[in-house]
């Protein structure tokens, strides 16, 4: 017994080591270490197949989902020049997208954790090829309007589906830097979503920029059902009645309405501000004209990848010295909010750097979602995050849509854009609602040991 000990402590010993070296996981037995032995090299190799046809079609879908987030960014003026649409109506076209997004959000859980993500995922990718051909030919603010809702709806499963599949295949302690991994995929969407358009826009207009999107969206559906493995998951056996009592489990937890707001209103903030609001504010308050515009929003989108990258990977490794991956998420969603005072006091500093910091700690609102998922039984990981994600991208439609309609208080001068004065109080109350939100986060700390005993889900609080 004392051997089998020492060979479990060595095991893991190196397990550690090698996971400094294997960030995604593809080369590690049941112990968690590299395996080299003849007998095992074949093995460890469909091991990398397996997984690397589980991320690279999973990221690719999060990329398309991520540029039809942001795209609207570069094309706002195109759009307002085009079909006139005012502050408010502009921020509901866009904003459209979060509304048909957050309410396939809790049915999507239910789906996910029921049929697995590789046809949910590819189901759904067809209508985001729908709405963006729906898009390119409309007319309208309507038909604007019900293409947006399509894309909304047609991607909605490009995250949730990625992580319930990384919880199927990859190693639990490794969640928050795959999801990192998976994040900075749809960075790079959002980075494709800057100059790159506004470069093709000097070839084709925005219709035809929409209509490439519709058939690679086509390809990308097929991809996704093509390449990825299937794998049986805890909770596909339970029926459809035991699995909505999931949900209710889920949105009953007290650990899980510590988390949630905060969470939500970060990431709200930053979907809101990055997939629309930044380039007019720009243009408007800072004074760029539209290619400086995209290069500062190109350089937002890579600051961006890069905090989806180190964030998930900081948070992976200081855990190992006792630093909890909450910590890491709250440090950076403070930091976070600062970056934001710092905009709209236009302090003293290149804009760059402004806007590289909002990029970069805008990311840390996606560590709750790995904190929530090892917070509860994996049969419930599908669930967990759609049910955050509901609050995210109702908030964000929200926030979206009201930004907009903020700034219509104000009266623009012609020729100018919409007054600075508008954009300050908009952003100005995002950022005091995710004040409210951390109070209540540090609130929820202090809550009797016995009643947070009482209401925690079953697995460690991360």
């Amino acid at each position: 017994m004392e051997n089998l000990r020492q060979v479990d402590a060595e095991a893991f010993r190196v397990g550690t080591r090698s996971r400094r070296r294997d960030p995604f996981g593809l080369m590690q037995n049941r112990y968690g270490c590299r395996t080299v032995g003849a007998g095992t090299m074949s093995a460890d190799i469909q091991t990398i197949g397996l997984r690397l046809r589980v991320f690279i079609p999973f990221a690719c879908g999060y990329f398309l989902s991520y540029l039809y987030r942001v795209v609207n960014s570069v094309i706002a003026p195109n759009l307002v020049v085009e079909i006139g649409v005012d502050p408010s109506e502009l921020g509901l076209l866009t904003s459209a997208y979060f509304i048909t997004f957050a309410a396939a959000q809790l049915p999507l859980g239910v789906l996910l954790d029921r049929f697995g993500p590789r046809r949910i995922e590819a189901f759904l990718l067809l209508f985001a090829g729908l709405g963006a051909w729906v898009f390119a030919e409309a007319e309208t603010l309507s038909g604007l309007v019900a293409g947006r809702a399509l894309i909304g709806f047609g991607v909605s499963a490009c995250l949730m589906a990625a992580f319930k599949a990384y919880v199927i295949w990859y190693p639990r302690e490794q969640l928050p830097s795959i999801y990192g991994y998976q994040m900075a995929a749809g960075g790079l969407g959002a980075l494709a979503a800057t100059a790159p358009v506004e470069a093709a826009l000097a070839i084709t207009d925005w219709r035809g920029v929409f209509m490439a999107l519709a058939v690679l969206t086509l390809v990308m559906a097929v991809l996704v059902y093509v390449v990825v493995p299937e794998r049986a998951a805890a909770g596909r056996e339970l029926r459809f009645g035991e699995q909505v009592r999931g949900v209710r489990r889920v949105f009953s937890s007290l650990v899980f309405w510590r988390i949630a707001p905060w969470a939500a209103l970060s990431q709200a903030t930053f979907l809101s501000i990055q997939g629309l609001w930044a380039g007019p504010w720009l243009r408007d308050v800072a004074g760029y004209d539209r290619n400086q515009a995209a290069g500062i929003l190109m350089l937002m989108a890579a600051a961006m990848v890069a905090g989806f990258i180190l964030m998930g990977n900081a948070a992976e490794r200081l855990s190992r010295y006792g630093i909890r991956p909450l910590a890491v998420a709250a440090t950076g969603m403070l930091v976070f909010m600062g970056a934001l005072l710092l905009i709209i006091l236009q302090i003293d500093l290149a804009a760059m750097v402004l806007w590289g910091l909002f990029g970069f700690f805008g990311t840390s609102g996606i560590l709750p979602y790995a904190v929530l998922s090892q917070s509860f039984p994996p049969q419930l990981s599908g669930r967990v995050n759609t049910a955050l994600n509901l609050l995210v991208f109702v908030t964000a439609f929200l926030a979206q849509w009201g930004i907009g309609s903020v700034i219509e208080l104000w009266p623009a001068a012609e020729g100018t854009g919409y007054a600075p004065a508008g954009y300050r109080a908009a952003f100005g109350a995002m950022l005091a609602a995710q004040g409210l939100t951390f109070l209540w986060y540090v609130v929820g700390r202090r809550y009797p040991q016995r009643w947070w005993q009482q209401n925690k889900p079953d697995g460690p609080l991360q």
